[in-house]
């Protein structure tokens, strides 16, 4: 089209003008198409950070030693890297297998968990169900806060403050709320000296204790301590918060009232009313 408009008398700036053409393009165009270069070229070449044979090779090999293990290619990529090996990212690794016609297989999924049900001693009924856990809040990350509910009328029983999470806080937190509930004295009446402190027997328990599987829940020290008081601990089951939900829902309903109201204060009302059953005043 230029060259038409030039033999019928146009200048060259202007035929590229009204063609909305920049002239620096049009004159590289000539260029080309006098050394028979104006057809595109076809694309190849190789980028500087394409994957070497040798890194292919690698990743290959990772498969073979390590898939069954990891069943990933973000576990296989950072295996890699930490094994030095290869650095390649998860995305490189799965490219490459799918090119080799390799692929990862995961586990079979397990099937949906029960939750196991109480011992056949427990009544559902008030002061024979307590549930606890640990929780932080966000404006003091550095203390967690230990909370004691009875399951079955939702009272607060307990709670404790400190910057340390351990079973330690969990044996406080239990004696203020037996202190509380008037449950020493029945305690005390099941030391009898013939306690097995590393078992919990089902047949003399006085209430069953609820909680996650908490490394503070579940150690040596809190097990003693629940069998020396004769509390039956009764474990949810992993990854699944559902079955505290009575807690959760507390630490919710704390959380919330923290915010406006203060840890002390979400606590009172809590109480207040438990001992008038009427609703407290909010603002």
């Amino acid at each position: 089209m230029i060259d038409g408009a030039v033999a019928e008398g146009w200048d060259h700036r202007r035929a590229c003008r009204v063609l909305g053409l920049k002239e620096s393009r049009a004159w590289r165009w000539r260029i080309r198409r006098d050394g028979d270069r104006l057809a595109d070229r076809p694309g190849g070449g190789r980028p500087v950070h394409g994957l070497l044979a040798a890194e292919e090779a690698e990743i290959v090999a990772l498969f073979e030693e390590w898939g069954e293990v990891d069943r990933s290619h973000r576990k296989l990529a950072h295996r890699g890297s930490y094994l030095h090996r290869v650095w390649v990212s998860p995305s490189s690794v799965r490219r490459v297998l799918a090119a080799h016609g390799l692929h990862l297989h995961r586990p079979r999924r397990i099937g949906t968990s029960v939750r196991r049900p109480f011992p056949e001693w427990v009544t559902y009924t008030k002061g024979t169900i307590w549930i606890y856990d640990n929780t932080h809040f966000t404006r003091c990350p550095d203390h967690a806060a230990t909370a004691i509910l009875d399951l079955v009328t939702r009272k607060w029983l307990a709670t404790i403050l400190s910057a340390e999470e351990t079973s330690t806080q969990i044996q406080v937190a239990f004696t203020e709320a037996l202190e509380a509930e008037d449950l020493m004295e029945r305690v005390a009446a099941r030391q009898d000296g013939r306690v097995d402190l590393a078992v919990d027997d089902p047949t003399r328990p006085i209430l069953l204790a609820m909680s996650d599987n908490g490394a503070q829940m579940t150690s040596g020290s809190t097990r003693e301590f629940m069998a020396l008081c004769a509390i039956a601990q009764h474990f949810g089951r992993p990854g699944t918060p559902t079955d505290q939900a009575w807690i959760e829902t507390l630490f919710g309903h704390i959380i919330r009232k923290a915010r406006r109201d203060g840890l002390v204060a979400a606590r009172e009302k809590r109480m207040e009313y438990h001992r008038t059953r009427q609703l407290p005043e909010t603002r």
